[in-house]
C-alpha cells in the first residue's frame, strides 16, 4: 500500500490558491480512479482505493499547510507504513510556474508544509513531487501562495494539475526513477537547470 498526500489549506478560502495544488493534485487522482476524500481519520481527510493494481490511500491533511506532518505521520503509523510507502505533492515557490521535479529525499527548501512532514516522520526520506508556482515577476511569497490564481496563471492550472497527477501514476506503477526521467521538467520557455 502507498500513502499519497497532497499538501493544502482546509476550506473554500483557499481552493483555488498556489498553495493548494497538492489538494487539487488529490481531487484530480480521486476522479480518475473514483475514489472519494471523504472519511475523516485523526487530522486528515483520507480515501483509500486501487490504481495501477497497487493499493493507494489519498490524503488531505486538515491541519492547516505549517502542520501537515502530524496527520500525515499518523495516517502511516495506523496502518504499519514507512516513509518509504509515502509520496507527498506540494507546491514549490523556488520551482518556476509549470516546472515539476520529484525527488526521493532532501530538504523542505524553506516549504513549511514539508518541514512539518520532515519533523513528524523524523527523516526526510520520502518521494516527493515538486510543482513550480514562482511566477515570471516578483511577489511577496506569503500572500502569492495564500491568493487566488491570477488570470495569466488560471489558464495553466488544469494541464498542470493533470501533469502532476500523471507523474504520480507513474511513480506508483514504475517506481521513482523512471517517473524522474519521464516527466521531471522545466517550466515552459525555460532552458537553464533550476533547482
Amino acid at each position: 500500500m502507498l500513502c499519497i498526500a497532497g499538501l493544502g489549506n482546509p476550506g473554500s478560502r483557499y481552493e483555488a490558491t498556489p498553495h493548494n495544488l497538492g489538494f487539487l493534485v488529490m481531487d484530480e487522482l480521486a476522479r480518475r480512479y473514483a475514489i472519494r476524500i471523504a472519511k475523516t481519520e485523526g487530522a486528515v481527510l483520507m480515501g483509500s482505493g486501487c490504481f495501477r493494481d497497487k493499493n493507494v490511500i489519498l490524503v488531505k491533511p486538515q491541519t492547516f499547510m505549517n502542520h501537515s506532518g502530524v496527520g500525515i505521520s499518523e495516517v502511516l503509523r495506523y496502518r504499519n507504513l514507512t516513509n518509504r510507502d509515502l509520496i507527498v505533492v506540494y507546491d514549490e515557490l523556488a520551482l518556476p510556474w509549470t516546472a515539476l521535479r520529484i525527488k526521493k529525499n532532501g530538504s523542505a527548501a524553506g516549504h513549511n508544509g514539508v518541514k512539518s512532514v520532515i519533523a513528524a516522520l523524523k527523516t526526510d526520506v520520502f518521494i516527493r513531487v515538486r510543482v513550480g508556482i514562482r511566477p515570471d515577476y516578483p511577489v511577496d511569497a506569503a500572500q502569492y501562495v495564500l491568493a487566488p490564481f491570477g488570470r495569466e496563471l488560471k489558464k495553466d492550472v488544469d494541464e498542470v494539475v493533470s501533469y502532476t497527477a500523471d507523474a504520480v501514476e507513474s511513480i506508483v506503477a514504475e517506481g521513482a526513477d523512471r517517473a524522474m526521467a519521464k516527466f521531471n521538467r522545466r517550466a515552459q520557455g525555460i532552458q537553464e537547470e533550476e533547482e
